[in-house]
């Protein structure tokens, strides 16, 4: 196993960490499958185990900014009854400011940048960190609070709000998807063989390291689709197969005698449609040449 994944996310997570000790909002720049998720919650796990002065436990609120209108996000002003009603940003950041506990408090956004909505932000993102509602109501950030987005690009936010932020950027190939099979195999392990699993997993980096080689030379993709996404895709095709063996609650695992047949042949089958589904029509025959 290349160790070199594993240390590039080691140094994302301190990146991340130097960030927001000296930035109360910040941005994490990276497409899907490139573990902008997996940085914020590993370095939250960090800092709520130690649990000391310069490390205080994490709370996190998450938020989808393009999932709900504006007025549901800031806050609506209704002209008939001449009511303001807070939005869930406003209410989210007034019950985190009115908090005694020391705890760090992160309110992330993860959903694409909008030109509309982030530019109401650039307050909350200046160094008086406050964010001033269309009420008239003004709301004060306390410093263990933090304004973290998680975007896949920056094509429409201004300068003036990316001048504001810390930068982190992600990308999927630094993580690559040898990874997401080392992590799916160790999961594996607590209810199958652990020699059978050795050889699943030597055989799904043997068969996904020439099908990503193949497929990405030789065929199409209707739409763009990174090698993370294949790989996990057809890992959940994989998992469709050996999920049901777990057994539920206490109950021991339910392992068939044939167990390491039916994964081999699982992972035969992950490959054509975990794989193959997503080329195109006219390249898929290709594949499947290759894949016989």
């Amino acid at each position: 196993m290349n160790l070199q994944p594993k240390e590039d996310f080691l140094r994302k997570c301190i990146q991340l960490y130097e960030t927001i000790m000296v930035r109360h909002g910040l941005m994490l720049v990276g497409h899907a499958f490139s573990a902008k998720s997996s940085v914020i919650q590993i370095l939250k796990r960090a800092f709520t185990e130690i649990n000391n002065e310069d490390f205080a436990p994490v709370v996190t609120d998450f938020i989808n900014p393009k999932s709900i209108k504006q007025t549901q996000l800031y806050g609506l002003f209704d002209e008939d009854s001449g009511e303001w009603t807070d939005g869930v940003l406003a209410l989210i950041i007034v019950q985190r400011a009115n908090e005694e506990s020391k705890d760090r408090k992160w309110i992330i956004f993860d959903g694409p940048v909008d030109a509309v909505w982030i530019e109401n932000m650039n307050t909350v993102l200046d160094d008086n960190k406050k964010l001033c509602l269309a009420s008239g109501a003004i709301i004060k950030l306390k410093p263990e609070m933090t304004i973290m987005f998680e975007v896949e690009d920056l094509a429409v936010a201004s300068p003036a709000t990316v001048s504001r932020c810390g930068m982190v950027l992600l990308e999927p190939k630094q993580l690559g998807f040898e990874v997401l099979i080392e992590s799916y195999c160790t999961t594996l392990k607590s209810y199958i063989d652990e020699k059978i699993v050795e050889k699943v997993k030597e055989i799904l980096f043997y068969l996904f390291n020439l099908s990503m080689e193949y497929v990405y030379r030789e065929c199409k993709f209707p739409v763009p689709t990174g090698p993370n996404f294949i790989t996990a895709n057809a890992l959940k095709m994989f998992d469709s197969f050996v999920s049901g063996w777990k057994g539920e609650a206490d109950e021991p695992a339910q392992v068939p005698k044939d167990a390491e047949q039916i994964c081999f042949n699982a992972i035969i089958f992950a490959a054509v449609w975990g794989i193959g589904a997503q080329i195109d029509e006219t390249t898929r025959a290709k594949y499947d040449l290759f894949l016989q």
